[in-house]
């Protein structure tokens, strides 16, 4: 497994993590004992990064990276979490000291360690991101010892400039793919030029891009991909990286038509993200022993060819860019 850096943690990650928002919630059922199964997978299989919040699933999320902690002590595991989304309606005011340092010490106590290796900011108002006063407390935080670092979880590619302007920023966490193409060309090569690690999430498209779903699947009723197609619960860029569903079915055969048998759609639509520069870590989820190993067998797999990332581009101009190029 290949590793890359987090230049202003002094810290590296698996170029492929774990994403574990599937582990609280809002993906179908998961029960513990195949939530475990599932970390435990990863880390055998050389993950390294484990990407959490104090929402999902209510900390349940966090209690089971926790355990992963206790069970694998001594493994050198690099966990990010996120805070911000316990706040009751999603405005600056909500993100005050109190409630921060609140949320945060739960996530320590949630996660059994005495500080967190990497706190995101999770997808917070633009007026959080432009405030002064936000990085001076992460950065008391930070001398404090109740976090190593902190970083940045946006929606949009113009959040992700205001952050990464701030020199103490250590990462960057944000939506690409091969049906969101704009971020890979604008900010994360300026998020790398600035040692600001980035973090890729949803690079499956919600799976989309695993190519397996046909247009009449069906998704619990307790999965964002049933009650979120049109942002009804959050932003609708976090299901289907806000591609109508119908549009990306056909979009994802079109591009696993590209590929050899000795690849799955999935892999190779996260091995071309691993390719692209600036990138230093891939979490997608999983919901079985089996995806989170094909997932990891992707850090030692080679670069995709001209063939696939020539198809990306094709089927992203004709048939997606219309959709989400100029919302997010």
């Amino acid at each position: 497994m290949e590793h890359r850096a987090f230049e202003r943690l002094g810290r590296s990650a698996s170029v492929i993590g774990l994403g574990c928002w599937q582990l609280g919630a809002d993906w179908g059922d998961v029960d513990d004992a195949t939530a475990m199964a599932i970390l435990h997978a990863a880390a055998d299989a050389g993950v390294t990064f484990f990407d959490t919040a104090d929402v999902y699933g209510d900390g349940r999320s966090e209690r089971f990276v926790g355990q992963l902690l206790r069970e694998r002590a001594g493994e050198q595991l690099f966990v990010a979490t996120k805070t911000g989304r316990r706040a009751t309606a999603q405005v600056d005011q909500e993100y005050s000291e109190e409630h921060l340092r609140a949320w945060i010490a739960r996530s320590l106590e949630n996660l059994g360690v005495d500080r967190l290796d990497l706190v995101q900011w999770h997808c917070p108002p633009t007026d959080t991101i432009t405030r002064e006063s936000m990085y001076e407390l992460f950065d008391e935080l930070t001398a404090e010892g109740l976090i190593a670092g902190y970083g940045v979880s946006v929606e949009t590619v113009e959040q992700a400039r205001l952050a990464i302007a701030h020199p103490h920023i250590a990462s960057l966490q944000i939506i690409a793919n091969a049906f969101r193409l704009k971020p890979l060309e604008t900010v994360v090569p300026e998020a790398a030029a600035q040692g600001v690690g980035v973090i890729v999430r949803v690079p499956l498209a919600s799976g989309l891009l695993s190519a397996k779903f046909r247009s009449d699947t069906e998704f619990a009723a307790d999965d964002h991909r049933a009650y979120n197609r049109q942002g009804e619960a959050f932003d609708v860029g976090e299901t289907f990286a806000g591609v109508p569903y119908e549009v990306g079915v056909a979009a994802a055969r079109e591009l696993a038509d590209c590929l050899p048998d000795d690849i799955t759609p999935a892999q190779a639509a996260l091995r071309w993200l691993v390719d692209q520069p600036g990138v230093t870590t891939v979490i997608p989820g999983a919901s079985s022993v089996a995806q989170a190993q094909a997932n990891a067998a992707v850090g030692s797999l080679p670069r995709m060819g001209d063939a696939y990332r020539g198809a990306v581009r094709r089927i992203y101009d004709s048939q997606i860019r219309h959709f989400v190029h100029a919302r997010w």
